[in-house]
């Protein structure tokens, strides 16, 4: 592998981490805004939206785990597939 194709995949490969761990940092960030003001959280979408907290609850936590599998599949698995193609070629 040419050296300058080399340095254009360690940029993006230091992209996609960065973006991967900026999507973790998010998701637990908006975990703790759930668990510590849930109540808040309930009583103004709920009664904006005519939801009851099961349902309210259901939705927030069906949006984080796809927002996990989001940011799984597009940063962590071609961090790591790119990680993976750097080393067998004599990293």
């Amino acid at each position: 592998m040419p050296e300058s194709t080399r340095h254009v995949f360690e940029a993006i490969s230091g992209i996609l981490l960065r973006c991967w761990l900026f999507g973790f940092v998010l998701l637990l960030i908006w975990l703790t805004a759930v668990l510590l003001m849930g109540e808040v959280i309930h009583k103004l979408h709920g009664s904006l939206f005519g939801l009851s907290g099961h349902e309210l609850d259901v939705i927030l936590y069906c949006f984080m785990g796809s927002f996990k599998l989001l940011v799984l599949a597009f940063f962590f698995i071609p961090w790591l597939s790119i990680r993976l193609v750097l080393r067998k070629s004599g990293a």
